[in-house]
């Protein structure tokens, strides 16, 4: 019998009432093999907690670069994950605001960082990360899954950051990813004009499908290409530090950059940075960083119905089933092969 076919078979075989559960537990730095599928005890929620049962849960690049030990302040063994989705078992001292079995996503907080997150059955988190979703009748688990952490980042970056209207051009650096993805169409839903950033030329028809109106292909200056077209006023800097001053090269006076994700892999610039030299003159620079209070603010149920389950659908890249699946899902997201949101689904039921 395999590996797969004994972790089915234990968790079909385990009594739903015997208290365990199972999970994906990292006990060291390293690829993505590192993940080890074991039985855990269903932890217990406290006052002011909720225990969630979760259906499906995102991968996000922060888990991988934690996976890879560049997150210093986290300490192994843990259970990653900074998002989850599923229905809620208990919620002691909320009960007026969780109803046993209500679908609800959470994120954020010190997920998978802190204490245990959503690479599990079971997490337990504060009810202040917690948001119950109304339309959860209507979208699959595996499009719940992929929403909490990817719209509230999107969200959060386009109207809070960059304050996004209808007739702005948005530059959109590092297209394929998921919130590359989801800025797209939901800029192109809020009446913005949009363009997007590839590496890959192949890749170009799906940008366009996706909502974007220009492509770039990019390696790594794309500052001359942008000054022969019309130009942009608001850029999202997915990528990041590796492609910053290029970036901000691409604004208009007035423009804003923002930056919202390290895709490049590198958190800081290695040389010594001149604003004065780096920065054009009237254009801004500022960042959207990521927050429960973000998170619990990102209207969810409001962004499914403006753009509809199968646009949202369409920004989900890959989809594998089972817990045994992660080391699977983190060598996808590692070779950039997913061209989108990487989601897990607990079963198929």
């Amino acid at each position: 019998m395999s590996y797969s076919e004994r972790l089915v078979s234990t968790m079909a075989s385990r009594r739903p009432n015997d208290g365990t559960m199972m999970a994906s537990v990292i006990y060291e730095a390293g690829g993505p093999e590192v993940f080890n599928v074991e039985k855990r005890q269903i932890p217990k929620p406290e006052k002011g907690q909720v225990l969630i049962r979760i259906k499906a849960f995102g991968l996000n690049r922060s888990e991988m670069f934690t996976r890879q030990g560049h997150s210093p302040t986290v300490q192994f063994p843990r259970i990653l994950g900074i998002e989850a989705a599923g229905v809620v078992e208990e919620a002691p001292g909320n009960e007026d605001r969780f109803k046993k079995g209500d679908t609800v996503a959470t994120a954020m907080g010190g997920m998978g960082r802190d204490f245990d997150g959503g690479y599990a059955e079971y997490t337990v988190v504060p009810a202040t990360q917690v948001q119950v979703v109304k339309s959860a009748d209507t979208i699959s688990w595996e499009i719940l899954g992929a929403l909490p952490e990817m719209m509230q980042t999107t969200w959060g970056a386009l109207f809070k950051a960059l304050r996004l209207q209808r007739g702005d051009r948005l530059l959109i650096r590092g297209g394929t990813t998921s919130v590359g993805f989801a800025a797209a169409a939901i800029a192109k839903s809020h009446g913005a004009f949009v363009a997007a950033t590839t590496r890959k030329p192949e890749r170009e028809k799906l940008l366009r499908a996706n909502g974007a109106e220009q492509v770039f292909i990019d390696n790594g200056t794309i500052a001359d290409q942008v000054k022969q077209t019309k130009g942009f006023n608001k850029v999202l800097e997915v990528v990041g530090v590796t492609t910053m001053m290029d970036s901000l090269q691409c604004v208009e006076e007035g423009g804003t950059v923002c930056m919202v994700g390290i895709v490049g892999g590198k958190w800081a610039f290695d040389d010594q940075i001149s604003p004065m030299a780096s920065i054009p003159t009237a254009v801004n620079l500022t960042a959207y960083h990521s927050s429960v209070k973000a998170f619990v603010e990102t209207p969810l149920d409001e962004i499914v119905d403006e753009l509809g389950t199968e646009r949202v659908k369409a920004l989900i890249g890959k989809v594998f089933v089972g817990l045994d699946k992660i080391n699977e899902a983190h060598k996808c997201m590692d070779e950039d092969k997913a061209g989108g949101k990487i989601v897990i689904l607990i079963d198929d039921k």
